[in-house]
């Protein structure tokens, strides 16, 4: 399993601690909280975006069938 992991480059446990560690001093415990707030409002303006875009393909659709 660890040659896998290795191959396919899956970070085992002790990189993931150590990415923890780096982030935490690099950005502070104050400021890892806005930035996940940060990311959620991304992840969610992007999701809308994509929801009504889907929404503008089918609109689009009935318009064509009406013609």
């Amino acid at each position: 399993m660890t040659s896998l992991s290795i191959i396919l480059g899956v970070p085992g446990y002790w990189q993931i601690i150590l990415i923890v560690l780096v982030v935490l001093l690099l950005f502070g415990g104050k400021k890892i909280p806005e930035l996940m707030k940060g990311i959620g409002r991304g992840t969610r303006e992007f999701k809308k975006g994509l929801n009504t875009d889907e929404e503008d393909d089918e609109g689009g659709k009935d318009v064509a069938k009406k013609d």
